[in-house]
């Protein structure tokens, strides 16, 4: 079957999940740039969230350019993946309003995590189904920032309750990693 639904189906989430985390910024009730101090742990963790969401909605339309169709499981993957990061808005929510507390920060990132496996999972599926030899599975590779990112969260999630911050440290060093452009899969499609 065609992708055509689901790359629709999966932008439309991704914006309804981003605007859900931006309702969750209440606006401060006094006038002065002091009122927004109050604030400043939802807004880290919003900057960071949305930053990962945008991650996974860039990276989901590269390896999408590279499919060409999908079946029954990769439709059930990409509802797995999108499960995880609906869950975005509250694990922000209930990290930035609880000042970084450690069961919130460790929160976030079991979400990251099965986030991350949930994509890991659509990759491989995605992989399996157009064959070893296709542009997809030369583009992705063995995918070692994929495999690195959730190595990070694992050590990050229990790290969260004895330095909340370092774990924190360490979302934000996975953002940073994947910031930098992946040209991996426009390469392979460029050829």
């Amino acid at each position: 079957m065609g992708k055509g639904r689901l790359e629709a189906f999966s932008d439309g989430v991704i914006a309804v999940i981003i605007t859900i985390m931006v309702l969750e910024l209440r606006a401060p009730r006094g006038a002065e740039i002091s009122a927004l101090l109050p604030l400043g742990h939802s807004a880290i963790s919003y900057v960071l969230s949305f930053i990962f969401l945008g991650i996974y909605w860039n990276n989901h339309h590269h390896l999408l350019q590279a499919t060409q169709k999908v079946n029954g499981p990769i439709l059930w993957a990409n509802l797995h993946l999108l499960f995880w990061l609906s869950l975005v808005p509250f694990a922000t929510a209930w990290m930035g309003e609880n000042g970084f507390a450690s069961l919130p920060v460790a929160l976030y990132g079991v979400v990251l995590l099965f986030a991350g496996t949930a994509y890991y999972i659509l990759e491989r599926l995605l992989v399996v189904f157009h064959g070893n030899n296709s542009n997809l599975a030369k583009a992705v590779g063995e995918d070692f920032k994929g495999k690195m990112s959730m190595v990070l969260y694992l050590a990050a999630i229990p790290l969260a309750f004895l330095v909340s911050w370092a774990s924190l440290a360490i979302y934000i060093l996975v953002a940073v990693m994947w910031l930098i452009p992946d040209q991996r899969i426009e390469k392979v499609l460029a050829k």
